[in-house]
């Protein structure tokens, strides 16, 4: 049933999308070092690679420049309209076709490249490739804004590995662990609230959630 519900909602929102990914495309195109989309090797079902795909918005060699896979505060690696597309998620519809192939579904925990995958421990591992990465999830609506607790950190490296990793971590092994046709219909509904109305606290929807650590709190720009 959820790969039905997967092909379809997948299949619709590509078809009411075209009209922005033309204009898109096309200012991708010529902006920037031409590139329209960004691949990128990640951890799906099974533990099997699949590529993810993404409207650029870095530099194309970024992986290999800087930070890495981290994304900091005002980042030269950012392309001049990639601000604009991380911030508003648009940059991540295009995945819309990884959940149509069926390398990912429309909920579920946020599918890691393998550096980040890690950061965590076997157990929690193994829970999560029990299930298909999701374009959005628990994990992606608590932590919409993870730059922000990292970025204007000297040691970002190491706060993201031992403080925010496994609270990550957590948030996804909770929704594994509570995972539920409704609980997906919820995180939908407030998946497209956030959107709409980005100052909104995802956190208050849903009840019993791994708490956030202090140090993070305290490190939120």
């Amino acid at each position: 049933m959820q790969r039905f519900f997967d092909i379809v909602l997948s299949g619709f929102g590509l078809l009411l999308l075209a009209p922005l990914f033309l204009p898109l495309v096309l200012i991708l195109r010529f902006t920037g070092e031409g590139e329209i989309f960004y691949t990128q090797r990640r951890v799906g079902l099974g533990g099997q690679y699949f590529n993810i795909l993404k409207f650029a918005t870095m530099l194309k060699n970024s992986p290999n420049i800087g930070a890495g896979t981290l994304t900091m505060q005002n980042d030269p690696r950012v392309l001049p309209i990639g601000g604009f597309l991380r911030k508003t998620k648009i940059n991540e519809l295009p995945q819309l076709f990884n959940v149509f192939f069926g390398n990912m579904s429309i909920v579920g925990p946020r599918p890691l490249v393998p550096e980040g995958e890690g950061h965590y421990n076997v157990e929690v591992s193994r829970l999560l490739r029990s299930v298909l990465p999701g374009l959005t999830g628990i994990g992606s609506l608590v932590l919409r804004d993870e730059e922000s607790y990292y970025s204007h950190r000297s040691d970002a490296r190491d706060f993201y590995r031992q403080i925010i990793s496994p609270y990550k971590g957590s948030l996804e092994v909770w929704y594994v662990e509570n995972k539920s046709i409704w609980l997906n219909v919820k995180i939908m509904v407030v998946t497209a609230l956030t959107i709409l109305v980005p100052s909104v606290n995802a956190v208050k929807y849903f009840a019993k959630l791994p708490q956030m650590p202090q140090e993070m709190i305290d490190s939120k720009i």
